[in-house]
């Protein structure tokens, strides 16, 4: 789902069946392009909770791994590059949807009602 924009999302106007995990990152890009970090996580959350209420599986959502993406994305980008430069430097954020989290959370942490629900800091050391 290459082009899809942020007042589609916002509209919740998307296709389940294309939005994957490179959608979901090229979307935290977007936003955190045209927003800054913290109306970006702000305005993200929104949406996505939002979609994912739409199509019937609000406990898809997980606080903790879409703050970490976000602020990963965030740390990552460039003012100077466009989406194709940043997911080319970036193929670890978005080819992988599940080692990534696993760097800095141990599963009993991740996974845990109150992660899901809000963000919590990581237990583990990045490696």
């Amino acid at each position: 789902m290459p082009d899809l924009t942020i007042e589609q999302f916002e509209a919740g106007d998307v296709d389940a069946e294309l939005f994957d995990h490179e959608a979901h990152v090229r979307i935290g890009w977007l936003y955190l392009q045209r927003f800054g970090l913290s109306d970006a996580i702000r305005r993200f959350e929104v949406a996505l909770q939002r979609l994912t209420a739409k199509l019937g599986v609000p406990d898809k959502y997980h606080a903790t791994i879409t703050w970490l993406y976000l602020l990963l994305i965030n740390e990552r980008s460039r003012t100077d590059e466009d989406w194709h430069s940043f997911r080319a430097r970036n193929r670890d954020l978005v080819d992988d949807s599940k080692t990534t989290p696993g760097r800095f959370y141990s599963n009993a942490r991740l996974f845990s009602d109150e992660a899901r629900a809000h963000f919590v800091l990581p237990d583990k050391l990045a490696g």
